[in-house]
This record gives structure tokens, C-alpha cells and sequence, in this order.
């Protein structure tokens, strides 16, 4: 999928049926945020809404596939942190629905609460651990406890077997595109430090140093994959970094970073410095 970066700014990008990109670019932060729509006839759900002063830009991307904002019934927050809650109470405000709903953990719900307390947060679990929509469209929620957070989790569409993964498969990438782009060495690679094809940029390499240093522990992370690798998928959505658009790139990417040794605690006992 080739993509014009210009259109980035303004524009959403659908990746899978009725799925939209409506994130934001900055090549100053080193850092992508990637909110995701879907659109299932009447109804929408906004996963990972993104931070306060970037609504704007997320706000205009939703218009832009023709959707109204009451027509938001949920957002889904797969953990706390302000890059993708900070813009709640502005999405309160603009959706302007009784009938929206948060979608989280009980642990995250503690601190998504001091965004905002007027909507109704509820735990993932407690609703039998999916969501439908009015015509059927199921979103399954599967725990990665301490990925980062103790009530990680991801949501796995079950129409386009997309995986929305939150931090997991994230980068610290120089050089971002919204479409992960693996060349057929990039399968045969076993080592990110020194590219076989003379490169001097791997976006494998920047994957490796976000969970190196944003997971918890070897442990969390590698029951995390676990998880990950017993779904049907064919694209992994991270909420930063890159959709990984193929299921050999998804093999390639989950065999990198299962070769990592220490992850989190595990990194800065053994030397590593954050």
C-alpha cells in the first residue's frame, strides 16, 4: 500500500474494512501516535483516541470518512497513558452521546478517571471479554498484563482478523511510514546491528529498542507474543510505529523480538541503560 506522506496530515487511511488510520504525524517527537476508527454501518468505536493537543487533527481525520461524531459509541483505551486518553474530555464534548462508553480495565479505569469522569467506564472483562456491534461485528479483548501496564490489553477485530496491540509492536522510528515496508532479506536477518543489504536504517532495529525499554520484563513480554501468536492474524495495528500489513512480516517482526534478551528490568540488570 503505497501512501502519499502529504495526505498524512489531513487525511484517513483506510487499511482494512471499515478500519481507519486517524492518527498524526511529527518527525520531531521520533514518536507516532495511531488512533484507529471502525466503521460498522451506524455505529463507530474509537480505539486509543490520542493526546490533548493533537484532537484537532484527530477529529478532522473521523470527519473526513464521512462520520458523524454521535455515532461514536465507544472508546477503547487499551491502557492509560495521556497519548491516548489526554483528548477524552474533548471527544465527550464533540460526540455528545448517553449512549458512549469507555471501554478499559478496572486498572486503567482508576487513572483514565482523572481525564474525565463524566462517561461510564466499563472492564473489558465484565462484558464477557468482546464487544458487538448492532450488526454482529465482534471485537475480542485478550490481557497482556505488564505490557506496559498491569491492564494492558489488545482487541482483535474478528471480521478483518486485525489486532490492535496498543504498545506492543511499537517503535522509536527516525524514519516512520504508516505501512511497514520489509524487504524478502529482512525474513532471513539475524542481526538488526549490521544490514546485509548495506542499508543504514532498519525499522526492525527501532522495534527492538521500544520494547527493550517500554516493557516490564522478559516474563510479561514474551507471554504477551504468546497471546498474540495464538490469533488468526493478518495486520497488527500498534498504537505506535507502523501496521505491520502481512502475516510474514508479522512472523518476521515476532521472531526479532522474541530474540531479544532482556526486556525492561531484565535490560537495566544486566547492564543496559535507559
Amino acid at each position: 500500500m503505497k501512501i502519499n506522506k502529504e495526505s498524512l496530515e489531513k487525511e484517513p487511511v483506510n487499511i482494512a474494512n471499515g478500519i481507519y488510520w486517524v492518527g498524526y504525524t511529527d518527525p520531531n517527537r521520533g514518536l507516532h501516535c495511531n488512533p484507529y476508527l471502525i466503521i460498522d454501518d451506524n455505529e463507530a468505536v474509537l480505539i486509543d483516541g490520542g493526546n490533548r493537543d493533537d484532537f484537532s487533527n484527530v477529529m478532522l481525520k473521523i470527519l473526513r470518512t464521512g462520520l458523524k461524531p454521535s455515532q461514536i459509541i465507544r472508546l477503547i483505551y487499551q491502557h492509560y497513558d495521556p497519548d491516548l486518553c489526554g483528548s477524552l474530555p474533548q471527544l465527550e464534548a464533540i460526540i455528545n452521546n448517553d449512549a458512549l462508553r469507555v471501554i478499559s480495565h478496572t486498572d486503567n479505569n482508576v487513572f483514565i478517571h482523572y481525564y474525565s469522569q463524566k462517561t461510564e467506564k466499563l472492564d473489558y472483562r465484565q462484558l464477557g471479554s468482546c464487544f458487538e456491534f448492532a450488526s454482529g461485528r465482534r471485537l475480542e479483548f485478550y490481557s497482556v498484563p505488564y505490557c506496559h501496564h498491569s491492564g494492558s490489553f489488545i482487541t482483535y477485530d474478528v471480521k478483518t482478523r486485525t489486532l490492535f496491540t496498543g504498545d506492543l509492536f511499537g517503535s522509536f522510528d527516525s524514519r516512520w511510514t504508516l505501512i511497514l515496508d520489509l524487504n524478502e532479506k529482512c525474513k532471513e536477518c539475524h542481526d538488526t546491528s549490521k544490514c546485509r543489504l548495506g542499508a543504514s536504517y532498519c525499522a526492525v532495529h527501532g522495534m527492538i529498542d521500544f520494547h527493550q525499554k517500554i516493557m516490564t520484563s522478559n516474563r510479561a513480554f514474551m507471554a504477551a507474543l504468546d497471546t498474540v501468536e495464538r490469533l488468526n492474524i493478518d495486520r497488527i495495528a500498534p498504537q505506535h510505529g507502523s501496521v505491520i500489513s502481512t502475516k510474514d512480516d508479522i512472523k518476521t517482526v515476532i521472531r526479532h523480538l522474541r530474540a531479544i534478551e532482556n526486556v525492561g528490568i531484565d535490560y537495566l540488570l544486566s547492564g543496559g541503560s535507559v
